[in-house]
């Protein structure tokens, strides 16, 4: 009995393993070829660009030529924790510039809206947007009640927006952001900054939830975005510290919405970055420091306890990687395939880290069953194996690439503790490809989406 239990154990190990290693080592090549394009980038600018011209900093930026009035969108259901802390600390950043700031609002959420009110009466530059419906409703459906607003306002003052601005209700601004956004919007459609995840506090635990977004941000916006622009693809909206020109926004309106943004999708400012592209519009990620040396930047505390983490990989991941798929299509040459495909990827390849974890878990089993006896050695395979090896030298770069990349961003502490921290981020990317795939199936039957949001907090600046 226990030798024919071992004997389907060992089958079904097998079985797993070819679908673990063979999946790693499509994401794994994916992986190692957009990190030699970035090497070879950096190679070429540092020894052609960078020897011959000074690296341009926010000091020595020049003003717009056709400088306009910003439109800043904030979003707000359930953050009266942190918006009042936000727009002071935005306010106080943006002491120069023509902006104004919209804070969306509802109804049914008092204690946001009794943290706004006092900061907004005698501020000119921050406008207040109550939804006509009670909230929950979508992030998008926020955006587009923000975008009627802004439309009033232009009628009242006749004096039309040049940008929208996005921000959440947890960001701490730069104060060269408005200036820098003034600028490169002269040139393109969309304009992303990066965004740097605060350090945790507290326990061991929630340090390594919250710092593990940390070390995913420190390599998607200090490496991956600068290939995907340069290889001419679409720069999708991170959601915050992004801008979008006022023009082209308005050619994205669909009147059953309301504004550009669709209600329907739980990850709006990401297709508003691909839609840009389909138009023929450009978007670019800007990299840059301020005089002193700091990255211009939007930085903000991201989930600390695993259910919240969770929860918003698993938004994420509904609104890119399932329903982006059906909602966005493969528009664009190879380049921008490639690109969808890294986006898309990600519930196929926590089923591929699911698998890899299952196969290690048998081997294990297996291994003891082997010292009594119950099992045979398994006979080599010839595809497996050299695969195993591939893996486990793509495991040691990537790992390589994600320290060094933290510990950029963040010094080399952090930078060393992203490797143990991979695991982490592992078990995140497996729970929320299970919690998203029964949201997208739920979507599927007629069940509507809604603000899935996380609570967030405000650092004490």
């Amino acid at each position: 009995m226990a030798q024919s239990l071992t004997a389907i154990l060992a089958v079904i190990y097998h079985e797993i393993l070819l679908f673990a290693v063979v999946g790693l080592a499509i994401g794994g090549t994916d992986d190692f070829l957009v990190d030699i394009m970035f090497l070879a980038r950096r190679w070429w600018r540092n020894i052609i660009i960078y020897s011959r011209h000074p690296r341009m900093t926010t000091a020595s930026l020049p003003q717009s030529e056709n400088p306009g009035r910003i439109a800043i969108f904030v979003p707000a259901w359930g953050e009266a924790d942190v918006i009042g802390p936000m727009l002071r600390n935005a306010l106080s950043q943006w002491r120069q510039g023509d902006y104004r700031i919209f804070v969306g609002v509802y109804p049914n959420d008092r204690a946001t809206l009794d943290a706004v009110i006092p900061i907004a009466e005698g501020e000119e530059r921050l406008i207040i947007c109550i939804n006509e419906r009670p909230g929950p409703t979508t992030k998008a459906d926020c955006l587009n009640l923000q975008w009627r607003t802004m439309m009033k306002e232009e009628s009242r003052t006749g004096v039309p927006f040049k940008a929208i601005v996005l921000h959440d209700a947890e960001d701490v601004v730069h104060a060269d952001e408005i200036r820098l956004f003034d600028l490169m919007i002269d040139r393109f459609q969309l304009v992303q900054l990066p965004v740097l995840p605060l350090p945790g506090h507290g326990g061991w635990w929630s340090r390594a939830i919250a710092n593990h977004y940390c070390d995913e941000f420190a390599e998607s916006h200090g490496k991956y975005l600068t290939i995907r622009e340069a290889m001419g693809a679409s720069v999708p909206s991170a959601g915050v510290a992004c801008a979008f020109e006022r023009a082209t926004l308005d050619k994205l309106i669909d009147p059953k919405n309301g504004g550009p943004f669709d209600p329907d999708s739980l990850t709006e400012d990401y297709e508003v970055g691909l839609r840009i592209k389909n138009m023929g519009g450009r978007g670019v990620f800007v990299r840059m420091r301020d005089g002193s040396g700091e990255l211009v930047a939007t930085r903000e505390y991201f989930p600390d306890n695993l259910d919240a983490a969770v929860k918003q990989k698993a938004r994420w991941m509904v609104g890119i990687s399932l329903a982006g798929w059906a909602r966005m299509g493969w528009q664009g040459g190879a380049t921008e395939r490639w690109m969808r495909i890294r986006d898309r990827r990600a519930a196929i390849a926590a089923f591929v880290l699911l698998a890899a974890y299952l196969a290690l878990l048998l081997w294990g089993v297996l291994t003891v069953a082997r010292w009594f006896g119950i099992v045979p050695a398994p006979r080599g395979s010839a595809l497996i194996e050299p695969l195993l090896w591939l893996n486990f030298l793509f495991m040691v770069w990537r790992l390589a690439m994600r320290a060094i990349f933290v510990g950029r961003s963040y010094g080399w502490r952090y930078g060393l503790g992203a490797i143990p921290r991979s695991i982490i981020a592992n078990l995140i990317a497996m729970m929320a490809a299970r919690r998203a795939i029964f949201l997208y199936l739920d979507s599927l039957f007629g069940k509507p989406l809604v603000w899935d949001k996380t609570q967030h907090r405000f650092p004490q600046l």
